[in-house]
């Protein structure tokens, strides 16, 4: 297609990328962590999301035709195990992600309506519809998965950001909780940065950019501002959003209301209203990011599968479709069902920020290539690493399972990675 988009447009994917599931999904877990503090660890994340967006930046002009995390990480490693180790680190989190938006999902239409009358089969119930009925419109068309995504990126903004206005407008009526945001309330600094790594999964978005700089107009222009533009313009949005709440509700209601915790944070200035178009809103934009997350972690399936970095297997087709797209939805059931948001967040968030410090440290190899600052992608490859440390030290006194899930899925990429290139060999 000669089709090419716009500055306009090439934010508006990265904002649609990261403004999915995750904001309604880990706020309240954010808030349980870092309690007042929770605004200054969304700055935290957002930081080190910045920083990762320039390396992104820089690859993505270098190598538009091959955008994206999996061809960057073949241009400096190839397609040894490592590479094909970190791919896989990147697809199993894609379907972390997925159980992670699947959720939020659960957590919000169990706050809005009932099936069976027990709240913890209904939110079951729901979070694993949710992921079937997205696997069927991915089978169905994925230009209406690109429809959805359309629409639902516009209204979840406007009524996020009419979020923002109503309630900084509470505040004046509402004002006995805006004490909660006083340095007193704040967590210890390790706390505010380890909250902000937990939540660094709806931050993760923004590298689906990449995909479409190949189409991008002045793109030697406009690339750096597409970047920029997504992940500034989502930093102010999310410590807004984290004002807004801590500053609208005692910390009890916070924890009482965790998994649908935006919806609650309406009610004050707008009551039961409020808390319906919230959830609505919730509901809305977790089943588009599914939508998204489905066809996406699909086609990485395929494309490690298509540099053999995964068996042969996953390019086979099923109605149409790799197959990959189905074992993914399989995979995201399994694991929503499994495990609590807390546990999945973390797997989340340490994938992906192993997976972004390995592209900064690309950026950091290749900086004479790329004409950027070796600098930038050093302390940016540092602090993903160092963000993960902290990461996994802070969830394992009360979090263990989860970091036992984020570590085992680390090793396991690259064991089988390992194993399969063996069998690979001994076939030649």
């Amino acid at each position: 297609m000669n089709k090419k988009i716009s500055l306009k447009d090439a934010i508006s994917i990265g904002i649609g990328g990261m403004v999915g599931g995750g904001i309604f999904a880990v706020l309240g877990l954010a808030v349980s962590l870092a309690k007042g503090g929770t605004p200054i660890a969304f700055l935290f994340a957002g930081l080190i999301a910045l920083l990762t967006a320039y390396s992104y930046a820089k690859l993505s002009m270098k190598y538009p035709e091959n955008g994206g995390t999996v061809k960057f990480i073949h241009q400096q490693f190839g397609n040894g195990v490592f590479a094909g180790g970190i791919n896989n680190l990147l697809w199993i989190s894609y379907i972390v992600m997925l159980a992670l938006y699947a959720s939020a999902f659960g957590s919000y239409g169990v706050a809005l309506l009932s099936i069976t009358g027990d709240k913890t089969i209904d939110t079951h119930i729901l979070q694993s519809a949710i992921i079937v009925i997205a696997l069927l419109i991915n089978y169905l068309s994925v230009a209406l998965v690109s429809r959805i995504e359309s629409v639902a990126v516009v209204i979840k903004l406007l009524i996020l950001i009419a979020f923002i206005g109503v309630g900084i407008y509470g505040f004046s009526s509402h004002p006995e909780h805006l004490e909660q945001l006083s340095p007193s309330h704040w967590e210890s600094p390790f706390l505010l940065l380890s909250g902000g790594m937990v939540i660094f999964v709806a931050y993760e978005g923004f590298e689906l950019i990449a995909n479409s700089i190949s189409d991008l107009k002045d793109r030697e222009k406009n690339t750096t501002k597409a970047y920029f533009g997504a992940v500034g313009f989502v930093v102010v949005l999310y410590v807004l959003i984290a004002i807004v709440t801590v500053g609208s509700l005692p910390f009890k209601e916070i924890a009482d209301a965790q998994d649908y915790v935006l919806a609650k944070a309406a009610e004050p200035t707008l009551g039961q209203v409020g808390f319906t178009i919230i959830t609505i809103t919730a509901l809305i934009s977790t089943f588009s990011a599914i939508n998204a997350t489905v066809l996406g972690s699909g086609r990485v399936n395929y494309d490690i599968a298509v540099d053999q970095e995964l068996p042969k297997y996953f390019c086979h087709q099923f109605w149409g479709k790799p197959i990959g797209l189905l074992i993914t939805a399989i995979l995201s059931i399994a694991l929503v069902n499994v495990f609590n948001l807390e546990s999945i967040s973390t797997a989340g968030s340490s994938g992906f920020l192993l997976v972004f410090c390995i592209v900064n440290y690309i950026g950091y190899k290749k900086h004479a290539e790329l004409g950027s600052n070796k600098l930038i992608h050093a302390i940016a490859s540092a602090l993903c690493f160092l963000a993960f440390i902290t990461l996994i030290i802070q969830q394992f006194s009360g979090n263990t399972i989860g970091v036992f899930i984020s570590l085992g899925i680390i090793v396991f990429c690259f064991v089988m990675e390992f194993i399969y290139k063996r069998v690979l060999i001994r076939e030649r």
